[in-house]
């Protein structure tokens, strides 16, 4: 079985429409889109970034099951009031929910959480436990940085601050997967925000006593890690300069990570460094990736055909990547 843990939901216009509206009114009177199973549905079979609707990109692929969360670019964790961004996510998590009603063999939940610039996490509990109990949720979406670069950000992962998450995730045995959300910084966009976002996670994580507080605690590093496994070097350098015990790239495997990357030498780097077992089949398809190599024609986020090539990776080590790590960590019973 292939199993895609990073990918996003295809949504009917309306939602964006009602996003509008909820922007314009600041969340007055907007409460939380409803969606017919006829829109979900049609959206789901409607072409889609420059190829077929989503699920024929999944025949196409061979994906079997897909992991959906809300895309979190659109989630404007950084917009006042924070009514605003907890009707929202109210909306898109439902989306989510229904979506993998509607299609339960192709589609697992993953939820947001309404995190807001400089609110505390613990708003974010009430969302967490609906998610769980009424909607099915196997996991859930956690951005380092819900100030977009806008103002102030929050501590850095490795910080008490997140520990009301953590200690949730904990409670109930889910994952986080850490991915940044919108970016209103004048300097770069929020493709570029997501790798820094991730890089930044990394450290903070690893230089912190976030394990040993929470052994159990499962956080996915999505798009392969940020810059980290490909900068992994500096940060060897840096743990032995240190005299630290635990060398650096063993600590990396405390962490999870998807292979959302779109190139067979990063691939490689990552199982190299991160190893078989810390990683799992991720592509965000339809998304960022879906576009043509203009030189052999092959769709760049069709991934599973690299990692099938990569002849360092065994038969069981290829499983693992593509189906028994995801089985474990979001705890699947398909």
């Amino acid at each position: 079985m292939i199993i895609d843990i990073h990918a996003h939901f295809t949504a009917p216009e309306k939602l964006f429409a009602y996003k509008a509206n909820l922007l314009a009114s600041r969340g007055r009177s907007r409460g939380v889109v409803k969606l017919s199973d006829d829109e979900i549905t049609a959206a789901l079979n409607k072409p889609v970034h420059g190829g077929t609707s989503h699920l024929a990109q999944l025949i196409e692929v061979g994906t079997d099951v897909q992991i959906i969360s809300p895309r979190p670019y659109q989630l404007m964790h950084s917009e006042k009031p924070e009514q605003v961004v907890h009707n929202f996510t109210a909306s898109c998590n439902n989306l989510t929910a229904r979506q993998c009603e509607l299609f339960p063999d192709k589609f697992i939940g993953m939820a947001s959480l309404p995190q807001n610039m400089g609110v505390s996490p613990t708003n974010s509990i009430e969302e967490f436990e609906r998610c769980v109990k009424e909607l099915n949720m196997k996991g859930f979406l956690l951005n380092p940085d819900p100030s977009e670069g806008l103002g102030e950000a929050p501590p850095g992962l490795g910080d008490e601050y997140w520990y009301p998450i953590y200690e949730k995730l904990v409670e109930y045995d889910m994952p986080a997967l850490i991915h940044a959300a919108g970016c209103r910084s004048h300097r770069h966009d929020y493709t570029l925000n997501f790798i820094i976002e991730e890089s930044i996670a990394i450290i903070n994580v690893l230089d912190s006593k976030v394990f040993e507080d929470f052994p159990a605690l499962k956080l996915i590093i999505c798009h392969g890690g940020g810059a980290i496994p490909y900068q992994i070097g500096r940060f060897r350098a840096g743990r032995i300069k240190r005299g630290s015990k635990i060398p650096f790239e063993e600590s990396l495997r405390l962490l999870y990570f998807d292979t959302a990357l779109y190139t067979e030498d990063a691939l490689a780097m990552l199982f190299r460094w991160a190893g078989p077992d810390r990683c799992m089949f991720g592509t965000e398809r339809p998304g960022a990736g879906t576009a043509k190599d203009p030189k052999t024609g092959t769709w760049i986020d069709d991934t599973r055909p690299m990692i099938e090539g990569i002849e360092s990776l065994s038969d069981a080590d290829k499983k693992m990547i593509f189906e028994d790590n995801a089985r474990k960590v979001f705890n699947l019973d398909i």
